[in-house]
């Protein structure tokens, strides 16, 4: 979406009469539907008066095209500025300029990023050349028109208040000089070559009818795109498909193929079934196909940690194939039919209305309703709050509305957990989840379990296990309140979690790397929650079940402590519905123990509880 668009003349006379800030911000209401706030208004006045210099004074044609708050395609990013218009070569070009009104900066030892002083407080963000560079890329990769037209791409950094330092530049870094290659930066005093930079590339104009290519290009990966993304997967453990995974992945492929109805897949499974494998790889497979397509996850950490598996901490890499996954809240307002094809994985945590930041009302209904096909990957047992409405029923009901042709798939063997699926049994079992599990025990050789007395020696285990080479981390239940990070708790600095009688305490997972916890080094010192762990495996887990899940050996029943149970959002309206409750805690605790695919270690707070685990373990080895 464009926001504002006109000539190179039109531009320079609505900023030298003082109405350029004015036409953007009326522009803006008409097609955002709402006002700018007051620091894009400031942006747009300070920021233009430098651009109308640099316009007027590079001597580039009137009849150039001028983009300004350009909205990318289904993001929610906006390009500051566009230019088009052609070079000497007759070539169709465009140059995005990405605008800052930085005065200083500090660089950082992470690729691409840097400190900038913004909203009120200095914040890491990315380096602006990897910005402009990164907006250029996902146009070139994701706009068929100008993949079909031939329309080349350039992008820039204009700093216009920064002056270069005359000793050291943190923004010019080492660690930067690869980005800026690819999108150069100008400061105050870098003007004239800004000018010779924009005349270089859109010095003959005729750019005006390359904006209209560009607001109504289909959104349609690339065949580099295409190629590059196959490229990840090619030889890639963490993707191959076994069995009953590749037989659904081939049916999903085939109903692809024909999109002139519209039409609902269900892939249900439980823990380690491999619908994430599956769901990937359908990624990549439709992807080849050249449709338009888009992974959903709910869970912004399960869609970090997917990326950095086929990236492979490749930060270009990484920004390329970030494009095509998604949260599930931002499909509310999507035109029907947009996307050929949504993957939507971890189903079950899609949301209703008031749900967090989110403007809709079922996000089931507006995926299906933007997709000529949608598939969705789901565990009914793996709902952990009230507001997750994701349900075989729920788009079955919906599926049916929008008259699509529902296709079930069921996957039952068993992947994760060394191929246990006695194990899986056991937790539904012991649990109380499923009273008809079939539980008839596992191979612990291949798959070790075990209950242990004090939290430290659970601690001393995973942390022997990640020592060699085995992915480990600490889980536990949403039993101990999170610090807030204006109390001095960003990155795990305070321990929430805490035993008294064991002297135990750590942190939970810091919310700088709440989206990489996973796999970031300093996960293994920090204990993960069910939202930083769902969907995601790890040879070994540590899971702490706290006093929210107790067992009552009157009744011989397991329930949820309502004042324990320390999830405002996961609790909210179940004070007078404990089944509710003891179900949602019930399946946090089935995801936590199903994590681990080599084995899963437990403390249990609760005495009698362990007594019941440990009495269930035992009946295993009879």
């Amino acid at each position: 979406m464009i926001i504002y668009s006109s000539n190179a003349l039109q531009f320079r006379e609505a900023v030298e009469t003082n109405q350029i800030t004015l036409d953007i911000e009326q522009a803006y209401i008409q097609k955002m539907g709402k006002r700018p706030i007051q620091g894009e208004r400031m942006a747009w006045n300070n920021s233009m008066q430098f651009m109308e210099r640099v316009i007027r004074n590079s001597e580039i044609p009137d009849d150039c095209g001028i983009l300004i708050e350009y909205n990318i395609p289904s993001t929610s990013k906006r390009i500051d500025f566009i230019i088009a218009g052609k070079d000497i070569h007759e070539q169709d070009n465009f140059v995005i300029i990405e605008l800052k009104q930085w005065d200083s900066a500090k660089a950082t030892e992470k690729e691409d990023v840097v400190v900038a002083f913004i909203r009120r407080r200095n914040r890491e963000t990315p380096h602006p050349s990897y910005q402009a560079w990164s907006y250029r890329q996902y146009l070139t990769d994701m706009n068929e028109a100008i993949q079909n037209n031939d329309l080349k791409g350039h992008s820039c950094a204009y700093l216009h208040n920064y002056h270069e330092p005359k000793t050291y530049d943190p923004l010019k870094n080492e660690v930067y000089s690869s980005i800026i290659k690819e999108a150069p930066l100008f400061y105050a005093d870098d003007t004239k070559e800004l000018q010779k930079f924009l005349y270089k590339h859109v010095g003959k104009g005729n750019g005006v009818n390359l904006l209209y290519l560009i607001e109504n290009g289909k959104i349609r990966p690339s065949k580099k795109l295409i190629d590059h993304i196959n490229g990840l997967f090619k030889g890639n453990p963490d993707f191959i498909m076994l069995d009953e995974q590749k037989v659904a992945y081939e049916t999903i492929m085939s109903l692809t193929k024909d999109l002139t109805s519209k039409r609902t897949i269900i892939v249900k499974g439980g823990p380690g079934t491999g619908k994430s494998v599956i769901s990937m790889n359908a990624l990549g497979g439709i992807l080849s196909k050249k449709k338009n397509v888009k992974f959903i996850a709910p869970n912004a950490a399960f869609r970090t940690v997917m990326v950095d598996t086929l990236a492979k901490q490749q930060v270009r890499d990484k920004t390329r194939t970030r494009v095509l996954f998604a949260g599930s809240g931002q499909f509310y307002d999507c035109e029907s039919n947009f996307y050929d094809v949504l993957v939507v994985d971890e189903a079950h945590r899609l949301k209703g209305k008031g749900a967090y930041q989110y403007k809709g009302v079922n996000q089931i209904e507006d995926i299906i309703k933007a997709s000529k096909l949608n598939v969705f990957f789901i565990d009914d047992n793996q709902r952990i709050r009230p507001d997750d409405i994701g349900s075989v029923e729920e788009i079955k009901r919906i599926a049916a509305l929008h008259k699509s042709e529902i296709y079930e798939i069921e996957l039952t063997s068993q992947f994760r957990c060394a191929g246990a699926d006695g194990y899986l049994n056991w937790v539904n079992d012991a649990l109380q989840i499923k009273e008809t599990a079939n539980f008839n025990g596992w191979d612990k050789s291949t798959f070790e379990f075990q209950l242990f007395d004090s939290p430290h020696e659970l601690l001393k285990q995973i942390k022997e296990k990640e020592n060699n080479g085995m992915k480990s981390r600490m889980l536990a239940g949403f039993a101990w309140t999170w610090t807030k990070e204006d109390e001095g708790n960003r990155n795990g600095e305070i321990d929430d979690v805490i035993i008294e009688e064991h002297d135990f305490s750590m942190p939970w997972n810091g919310r700088a790397i709440s989206t990489t916890w996973a796999v970031h080094p300093d996960g293994i010192d920090q204990i993960g929650c069910i939202h930083t762990s769902q969907g995601l495996e790890f040879d070994y887990v540590g899971v702490i079940i706290g006093n929210d899940l107790k067992f009552d050996p009157k009744t011989m029943t397991l329930y949820a402590d309502y004042d324990e149970y320390k999830d405002t959002v996961g609790k909210k309206g179940l004070k007078k519905d404990p089944a509710k409750l003891t179900q949602l805690v019930k399946n946090i605790y089935k995801v936590l123990l199903s994590r681990g695919m080599k084995g899963c270690y437990v403390y249990c707070r609760d005495k009698n509880l362990h007594n019941y685990l440990l009495e269930r373990i035992q009946l295993t080895n009879s």
